[in-house]
């Protein structure tokens, strides 16, 4: 979920900061880490991906930090420039990070949480669980519309309004009502089911709706029941003067117009916490124990999770990615490539760009978390599909 800055992007930025390679994870696992087979010759150290990461550091196209693991063990972990630059601090595999629109993939396990306690059913309008709505929305939009972006809503972010708002609210109780005000507003784009477009309205309506079923906060919801049983201690909805002043976190650098880059959090790019369709934070390691308690039932029964994790529509083809055939699903994206699964979410954000992916059957785990923009030459996650699925 990208936070867009009126002024931010026309900031100067601070010199470019060279790169760091290491931390607390740097491979330190096992050769052979899968029982598919060994570790691709391709993430062993000094190998292609080794060599493709410095590349892009060297020319300041990636800052951030990459983690592969497998069976929860990492065989690769590189980290590359800074954290907060006005502080000197460097990217390290323990920083945390605005994980944009990965936060989607926390929301919708938190309604699948909810499908299976019988609480929830997929078929349920938003009328049922909330007010405000005009008819055709309340009575017409469900849950399953939602969480696959069929819903016909559309990007509360884009509202008339809603920035010069939302970067008044200083209490999470007025991220979550204020921006659901602005989307009762909106109109449908298309008739519900009858199209496709990626959706954070959606997705921040389905957090209201885990708000009034579980009678808890969205934000303690996800804290109790996605967060502490998968054992993701160091991930949490960071408010922005926490962001702002932690030794720990990640600051985003986005580029101006001029490619100086500048700390996005000096300007108006980002509000005072994030809601159920972006911007929480976390470290890349707890993104592997989120795939592994995922995966391994901690989150979800068996039959709940094959529901909730497997394609379900087919998505438009890249023409630069014509061996990739992708789907949305209930909670990941879904990526057939080389005939093989992939499963997992992305996200964007001014200076943020973020990715984790897992791989079906095999034990393979892959987290890309930068505090760059998203760049045309430097495609972390594809990369690292390419070298996990050949």
């Amino acid at each position: 979920m990208a936070y867009g800055s009126r002024r931010g992007f026309l900031r100067a930025g601070l010199a470019v900061a060279p790169a760091v390679v290491g931390g607390a994870w740097a491979l330190t696992g096992p050769a052979n880490a899968t029982g598919t087979g060994s570790t691709p010759a391709a993430l062993r150290p000094g190998g292609e991906f080794d060599q493709y990461l410095s590349r892009l550091a060297a020319e300041d196209q990636f800052s951030g930090t990459v983690l592969v693991a497998c069976d929860g063990q990492p065989v690769l972990s590189r980290s590359f420039g800074y954290a907060d630059r006005k502080k000197g601090i460097r990217n390290q595999a323990d920083t945390v990070f605005c994980l944009a629109s990965v936060t989607k993939l926390f929301t919708a396990i938190a309604v699948a949480q909810l499908v299976q306690r019988g609480s929830l059913s997929l078929l349920d309008p938003i009328g049922a669980h909330l007010s405000g709505f005009a008819a055709g929305v309340a009575d017409k939009v469900t849950v399953h519309h939602l969480l696959t972006h069929t819903s016909g809503l559309g990007d509360f972010m884009r509202d008339p309004g809603y920035f010069e708002e939302a970067v008044t609210w200083t209490t999470p109780e007025q991220m979550m009502d204020g921006t659901l005000r602005y989307i009762r507003t909106e109109s449908l784009l298309f008739a519900p089911g009858a199209g496709s477009q990626y959706s954070n309205s959606g997705y921040h309506v389905l957090g209201c709706i885990v708000q009034k079923v579980s009678g808890q906060s969205y934000y303690d919801y996800v804290r109790a029941h996605v967060f502490r049983p998968a054992g993701m201690t160091d991930s949490d909805f960071t408010t922005l003067p926490q962001w702002r002043s932690g030794s720990r976190y990640a600051h985003p650098y986005p580029a101006d117009q001029s490619g100086s880059r500048y700390d996005a959090l000096d300007g108006d790019a980002f509000v005072y916490i994030g809601n159920p369709a972006g911007n929480a934070l976390a470290t890349a390691a707890d993104l592997v124990r989120f795939a592994r308690a995922l995966n391994g039932g901690a989150l979800l029964d068996a039959p709940y999770r094959e529901v909730f994790v497997t394609p379900k529509l087919p998505k438009p083809p890249r023409p630069d990615l014509p061996e990739v055939t992708a789907f949305t699903g209930y909670a990941p994206d879904n990526f057939l490539i080389n005939d093989r699964w992939v499963a997992g979410h992305g996200g964007a954000a001014p200076g943020v760009t973020t990715g984790v992916d897992w791989y079906p059957g095999t034990g393979w785990t892959a987290v890309n978390l930068s505090n760059y923009d998203v760049s045309p030459n430097a495609d972390v996650s594809q990369r690292l599909r390419q070298i996990l699925t050949s």
